[in-house]
């Protein structure tokens, strides 16, 4: 296993850096908050990711995707955690994308994997029913009726939910295991509501009113439903990390410009021996966490069963990491920090947000301690 980039994911993480920065700047996240944009991202991006083949980054090339694998995918995220990218990669390319590539039928497979790798559809989980991460808690049903099910219940905190042409459920069947459902949210019994989250985001609470579902609705590929549902969570947690550790970068490297060139009492405030050493623990941080990110990512691509106690530990490591060069960051930047006329409070509440999604650093410390025996 090796932490140094190939030839080809340096090429894809500059190709990354070059469109984020000209499509998708800090600056396009502020016009889609200002906007009320509903969706909370732009298509048209979303589209063109698709053509330079980002959305397919997990598929199989099958099914029109160019199956690059979780590390390369990680990459493309560490560069959009760097521009605070509003897209839906995460939720259809990553989360929705491994759900039916690890749970799909042939047919299920063939139908949907090929829209997300082209942009053509924008598809988004939809597993947690409370304030905060917990996927064992699951009240949602998917009851047998005839041929299909009946699917009841509510979903909170559903990223990119509003924007989404399928969603793909966590509920229960008639037995108490989990299964994973695809919906329509056009369907009746399906009410949606925009919700604004701190980072301007558009996630949306979604709530299931008896929901008609044909039997060929069930990701039926594995008899396991709770496998696979961890599967999907797990590398949704290791590749948002890699989101984490982008926003954790870029609000480093913005606050060390910054204090190269403000001046206090007649000199650079990067020469107060204060900031240089906040300045200096905040990079070995920042450093450590790339490291388990990396490992976690490439454990997920080399020895996915040894991946969980890396994934848990990168999340968790991310997270505080993350929170943590946000808040020095407007410490550092002083007053304007907390003005909106600086991005760098933009940097803070993503931090924050993401923190949340999946589990905290709290949630990863748990799970660490619990695989490893204590």
């Amino acid at each position: 296993m090796t932490y140094l980039l190939s030839e080809e994911e340096q090429m894809l993480r500059d190709s990354a850096k070059a469109f984020l920065e000209e499509k998708s700047p800090v600056s396009e996240l502020r016009r889609l908050r200002d906007e009320g944009c509903k969706d909370g991202f732009r298509h048209a991006v979303w589209q063109e990711m698709g053509e330079m083949g980002w959305n397919g980054i997990v598929i199989p090339e099958e099914y029109g995707g160019v199956d690059m694998g979780f590390t390369a995918a990680g990459l493309i995220l560490q560069e959009m955690g760097k521009t605070l990218a509003a897209t839906p990669f995460l939720a259809s390319s990553i989360l929705c994308a491994t759900a039916l590539r690890m749970g799909g039928t042939d047919a299920q497979k063939s139908e949907h994997l090929p829209k997300i790798a082209a942009g053509e559809k924008v598809y988004a989980l939809a597993v947690d029913e409370k304030a905060r991460h917990d996927a064992n808690s699951i009240e949602a049903t998917a009851s047998k009726d005839g041929n299909g099910f009946k699917l009841s219940g509510k979903k909170r905190h559903v990223v990119c939910g509003n924007g989404a042409d399928i969603l793909i459920v966590a509920a229960r069947t008639d037995d108490g295991s989990i299964g994973l459902f695809l919906v329509d949210p056009s369907a009746q019994g399906v009410t949606r509501t925009l919700r604004r989250s701190i980072d301007s985001q558009a996630p949306a609470d979604i709530d299931f009113d008896e929901v008609k579902l044909d039997g060929d609705a069930l990701l039926s590929e594995t008899d396991d439903g709770r496998a696979l549902l961890d599967a999907v969570l797990n590398a949704g947690r290791a590749c948002l990390a890699a989101e984490q550790l982008g926003v954790a970068e870029e609000a480093f490297e913005r606050t060390i410009d910054y204090i190269k060139e403000r001046e206090q009492f007649g000199q650079k405030i990067g020469s107060f021996q204060g900031l240089q050493h906040r300045a200096a623990h905040l990079l070995t941080e920042v450093e450590m966490t790339q490291s388990l990110v990396m490992k976690a990512l490439r454990q997920l691509d080399e020895s996915p069963s040894q991946a969980p106690l890396w994934i848990a530990a990168a999340k968790a490591k991310a997270t505080k990491v993350g929170r943590l060069a946000a808040a020095e960051a407007i410490q550092m930047h002083g007053g304007v920090g907390m003005t909106d006329e600086y991005e760098i409070g933009f940097f803070y509440k993503r931090a924050q947000a993401a923190g949340e999604f999946l589990g905290d650093d709290a949630w990863g410390a748990a799970q660490v301690a619990t695989m490893s025996g204590y």
